[in-house]
Parts: structure tokens; C-alpha cells; sequence
């Protein structure tokens, strides 16, 4: 079997991490998470989603280190549970993220050329598709240079901002537990990239090293950011302003008094959204590629290019399905879908992480983390708007019928 090329050490890692989540959250998933819980009901969903987030990210470190190869919680499900578990998390993962990865591409649309969002989508899918083909070596290259920009443009917006007022951050009719738990489950949509480095097992070097060290480091990276980032907004925009708008940052700045700085903010919203599908189409490629190995999908996605050493097919494949979705999607839409089936997807990977024991070399609890994040992966999943939620679950119920209909056959 070909093996690919091991080239990224830990700074490669968390660049890909942080490019993987900078930008969903930013750009795309504060305005409806601050429709469904108000002001303080944001930043208590972000603390709740960030916390489910380092459940997960402390799981998915620990199985990385064990099973240090492409496919992720494919892989752990099938060897920690039973293969029906690593094949339905596999499909959580493809067809969620090629959601989002639909999702990010009409957001690079919208704010390029609003008129014509879905040419400009379907262009962007295909350009990175071409970047991705040339190695992953180019592709932590980009992604590298692309967050150096996103950062650069957001800490112009916060600093831009005017003063934040305090009594925009609270809500007079207090915090419903349903809009939490709702919003939490969106949020996680812009923490979910960190599997990123978890998909890339195959390609780190010293991957039992690696992979632990750069998961919480890009996590806590992201999570501080966005925390800033909702302050910012809701001190300045109020939680009603902010949910109706498209563009939160663009509208902090003009509130400041520098409508200039709304086209940096545009430009750095595009730059962001690239990064992050510039790493997830390549992480669904590799979860394609794994469930190909094992025949849980057509064989002939398991080839890799003997020079560039990437899985070629898969990563077409990929594109193809996710221009075919940007043609008739809806961004907010896709946004609840990714999620409710990623949520299922790290139910498994803390459902398989219990397996491994307790740990006596680290000082947290980690069998306890992964007890708390199986929990809260299935309450946000549920907690999700009721379409998000039927879809979601009747996608994962189709292709566990269609695996269900081929082992029959095979037996």
C-alpha cells in the first residue's frame, strides 16, 4: 500500500490547525448563534463549545499518537469499537465537511462578488483543489501566510473598534438553556478544524510527539481569539445588530467611524475563509482516501500520485461533490448540517478514546474528558435547529443502510 510523504513538525500542525478553524467563526457562525441565545447566551455557547471542543481535541490527541495514519476517527472507530462505528464516523466526516467546505465556499463568494456568489465558489473549490494536488508540503506553505493575514486583518478590526459598552454584553430576559445549547452547537462549527491534524497522522513526523503538542496549542490559540472577537462585537453592536448582519466585523468597524478599513475587513474575511477550505478539502480527501483502503468506498479513490504523493482521486472526487452542493446549498444551512454530523463523528472519537485506559502520565482526566465530551457532543447535536438535526441524522441513517445492504452481500 503507498504510504504518504511524513513532512510537517509541530508548527506545520497547529498552522494547519489554526487555518483550518480561523474564519468559519469569525465570519460566518457568530451572527445566527447570537439570534438563537442573545448576548451573554453567546459567550456562554462559545465557553460550552470550546470546552466540548478540548474534550474532543484531548480524545483525538491520545488516538492520533496510537494509530498515527490518515482517516482519523475512521480509523479509531473501526479499531477501538467495531468497523460499523469506524465507517459511520467516516461518513459523518465526508459528508459534514463537505458541507462545510460547500459552506466556505459561498462565503468567499458573497463577499467577493455577491452577484455572481456561486461562479466565484465554484472557482475558488477548483483553485484549491490545484494547490492542494501540488503536495501537502504546499499546502502548509499557504496555509501559513494565509493566517499571518487573517490575524494581521483581525487585530486591525479590534483595534478599530470604539469602546465597547458593557451593558450590551448582558440580556434583561436572561439566558434560555435551549439557545445556549443551540448556539454551542453552531459554534463548534468554528472549532471543529482542529481533526485537521488528526487527518494528517500520516504525513507529521514523530507523530506520537507531534500531534498531542499541536492540537491544544492551536485549540487554545483559536479559542482566545474568538472569545476577544465576541466581546468585541457584542460590545460594540448589541446582540440583536449582531445576529442580523452578515458581516459583524465589517459592521464594528463602520461603527467606529472607518468605513475604510470595511474593505480590509472584506479582503481578510476572503483571505480567511481560503485558508479554511485550503485544509479541509484536503482532510476530507485523506478520510475518502482511508474509507477507500478498506473498501468502504470505491477502490479506485485509494490512489496516491507517485510524485506529489497526495490521494489525487479522492481529493477530485471531493471537489466535485462539494461544486455540486455550492450549485444549490445555502450557507447557513450547511453550517447546521456539518455540525450535527461532525458532533456524531467526535461522539465516536470520545466513545473510542474510553477504550484506551486511564493515562498516568498526564495530569488531567482524561477518561473523564472523554466521558464529558461524548455527552456533549450528542446534547449539541440534538440541540440544533430541527432541520439540521432530521437532516443530519437521515443522511447518517442512509449510509448506514447502504453499509448494512453491502456486508450483506459480501457475506
Amino acid at each position: 500500500m503507498e504510504r504518504l510523504a511524513r513532512r510537517l513538525g509541530v508548527r506545520d500542525a497547529v498552522v494547519i490547525g489554526l487555518g483550518s478553524m480561523l474564519g468559519a467563526g469569525v465570519f460566518v457562525v457568530f451572527a445566527p448563534a447570537a439570534a438563537a441565545a442573545g448576548g451573554t447566551g453567546l459567550l456562554v455557547a462559545l465557553a460550552v463549545a470550546g470546552f466540548v471542543a478540548y474534550c474532543n481535541a484531548t480524545s483525538s490527541a491520545r488516538l492520533a499518537a496510537r494509530y498515527p495514519e490518515s482517516g482519523g476517527t475512521y480509523v479509531y472507530g473501526r479499531e477501538r469499537l467495531h468497523p460499523f462505528a469506524g465507517f459511520l464516523a467516516g461518513w459523518g466526516f465526508v459528508v459534514g465537511k463537505t458541507a462545510s467546505c460547500a459552506a466556505m465556499a459561498l462565503t468567499v463568494g458573497t463577499y467577493l462578488w455577491p452577484g455572481q456568489a456561486r461562479l466565484v465558489a465554484v472557482l475558488a473549490v477548483a483553485a484549491v483543489t490545484a494547490v492542494n494536488l501540488r503536495g501537502i508540503g504546499k499546502t502548509a506553505t499557504a496555509t501559513r501566510v494565509l493566517a499571518v493575514v487573517v490575524l494581521t486583518v483581525l487585530a486591525v478590526a479590534v483595534t478599530g473598534a470604539p469602546q465597547v459598552t458593557a451593558d450590551r454584553l448582558t440580556d434583561p430576559a436572561g439566558i434560555g438553556a435551549g439557545g445556549v445549547l443551540t448556539a454551542a452547537g453552531l459554534l463548534f462549527f468554528a472549532f471543529a478544524g482542529y481533526a485537521r491534524i488528526a487527518t494528517l497522522g500520516e504525513e507529521v513526523r514523530d507523530p506520537e510527539r507531534t500531534i498531542p503538542r499541536a492540537v491544544p496549542v492551536a485549540l487554545g490559540a483559536v479559542l482566545a481569539i474568538y472569545l476577544t472577537l465576541a466581546v468585541v462585537a457584542l460590545g460594540v453592536l448589541g446582540a440583536d445588530r449582531l445576529a442580523s448582519t452578515d458581516a459583524p466585523l465589517v459592521e464594528v468597524v463602520t461603527a467606529a467611524g472607518h468605513p475604510g478599513l470595511a474593505w480590509l475587513v472584506r479582503a481578510g474575511a476572503t483571505v480567511a475563509v481560503t485558508g479554511v477550505l485550503l485544509s479541509l478539502l484536503p482532510g476530507v480527501g485523506r478520510t475518502t482516501l482511508a474509507m477507500a483502503r478498506r473498501r468502504d468506498l470505491p477502490g479506485a479513490l485509494a490512489a496516491v500520485h507517485p510524485r506529489h504523493r497526495v490521494p489525487h482521486r479522492a481529493e477530485l472526487a471531493v471537489a466535485a461533490v462539494v461544486a455540486v452542493v455550492v450549485a444549490v446549498g445555502d450557507i447557513r444551512g450547511a453550517i447546521g448540517f456539518s455540525s450535527c454530523t461532525v458532533l456524531v463523528y467526535y461522539a465516536i472519537t470520545n466513545a473510542s478514546a474510553l477504550t484506551l485506559g486511564a493515562d498516568p502520565d498526564r495530569r488531567v482526566p482524561v477518561r473523564l474528558l472523554a466521558a464529558l465530551g461524548l455527552a456533549g457532543c450528542l446534547v449539541l447535536a440534538v440541540n440544533l435547529p430541527l432541520p439540521s438535526v432530521l437532516a443530519g441524522f437521515g443522511v447518517l441513517a442512509l449510509g448506514a443502510l447502504g453499509y448494512a445492504v453491502r456486508r450483506r452481500h459480501q457475506a
